[in-house]
């Protein structure tokens, strides 16, 4: 679902879980303390900071009502594996919570602080999604609206670390490392689907019957009054467009052969993922979509080298969960409670 735009795509993007002991399996690089006790209402804790049972209660309520104005309530059926889908949720609220709380240690090691004016911005924030909530709302979730500025504070905080740990990378980027290329691919399978959804690969026999039927089909595209869109279009089993990409967007051998044509040229037959593809280039540089894919590139770029900072310094945090309190932790099942606008109010002021 949504979150503020900058930051969680990043945490997902990298895919720095924090976690924690009783939840998951234990990282034997992080230190881990035995603790005397928790606060009242403290779910967990990692070195001096910590989150409350509040907080964890607005980023998942939140999630739910988003979930719920999509899908209907209906979706809470759906299994993952063998987890339900709440708990997968619960799951990816304590991970953002987590990541959030690590990188405000991380902005104090490098003595990031939100300035004037960005406090005033989050005091703001706050007031104003707080005021969105009804009682029921407040009460239920045991909030306060300092809870709310707290929490906005510390998602900007992260923000702000993010960006001053990679402001100084700026990689120069060529052409052809961010050369974007156009084709159309006709796709004949090497594998069915059963009924239950599970894929059943093409015994030998099978996939030589597929081979013959794609080297039936390139005989065709290569006839110099062909039209490679009317073949694409009967025969192809895969998509019937066109696909644009960069390298290393694509699995290797379609890529290496795609890559390797001129504009109008059609490639041998191709074999990889699905089956076998027969490619024809449509564009081999496309000026607007190269400058794109390189902002992407050095976006990808400054990830990585912040992904390796952040992943050392979780190495040398001690924290720890109250499984007793996170083990009570649920979705709120009540008509009066449907709030869901906590990131986009965070994302009107700090998008």
């Amino acid at each position: 679902m949504k979150r503020g735009k900058k930051l969680i795509a990043v945490l997902l993007s990298v895919l720095f879980a924090l976690t924690m002991p009783g939840c998951g399996k234990e990282d034997a690089d992080t230190k881990l303390v035995l603790t005397t006790g928790f606060k009242k209402d403290e779910v967990f804790r990692i070195e001096s900071m910590s989150c409350t049972l509040p907080e964890v209660m607005v980023y998942l309520t939140n999630t739910q009502d988003q979930y719920e104005s999509v899908y209907g309530k209906e979706i809470w059926k759906t299994g993952l594996n063998d987890i339900t889908l709440e708990e997968s949720v619960k799951e990816t609220v304590l991970a953002e919570l987590a990541q959030i709380k690590t990188m405000n240690l991380l902005a104090r090691q490098h003595g990031v602080e939100l300035d004037e004016a960005e406090q005033k911005m989050v005091r703001e924030a706050a007031g104003a999604y707080f005021e969105t909530l009804n009682q029921a709302e407040r009460e239920t979730m045991q909030v306060t609206e300092e809870t709310i500025f707290q929490l906005y504070a510390e998602f900007a905080l992260a923000n702000k670390v993010y960006e001053f740990i990679i402001k100084d990378i700026n990689p120069e980027i060529s052409d052809d490392e961010a050369r974007t290329i156009t084709v159309q691919d006709i796709l004949i399978k090497t594998f069915s689907m059963d009924g239950a959804g599970k894929r059943l690969e093409y015994d030998e026999e099978e996939k030589q019957e597929a081979k013959r039927k794609a080297q039936e089909i390139l005989e065709l595209a290569r006839q110099e009054d062909s039209d490679f869109e009317d073949l694409l279009i009967t025969y192809s089993e895969g998509e019937k467009k066109t696909r644009s990409f960069g390298k290393g967007e694509m699995e290797p051998a379609f890529e290496e052969a795609a890559f390797n044509l001129e504009t109008g040229e059609i490639s041998d037959i191709v074999e990889a993922g699905d089956g076998y593809h027969i490619i024809r280039c449509i564009s081999t540089f496309n000026r607007e979509e190269t400058d794109a894919n390189k902002v992407k590139i050095v976006e990808k770029r400054r990830e990585e080298v912040f992904g390796q900072e952040y992943d050392a310094f979780v190495k040398t945090l001690a924290r720890s969960l109250n499984d007793e309190l996170w083990e009570t932790v649920s979705f709120i099942e009540n008509e009066e409670v449907a709030t869901k606008d906590f990131f986009d109010i965070y994302n009107q002021y700090f998008g």
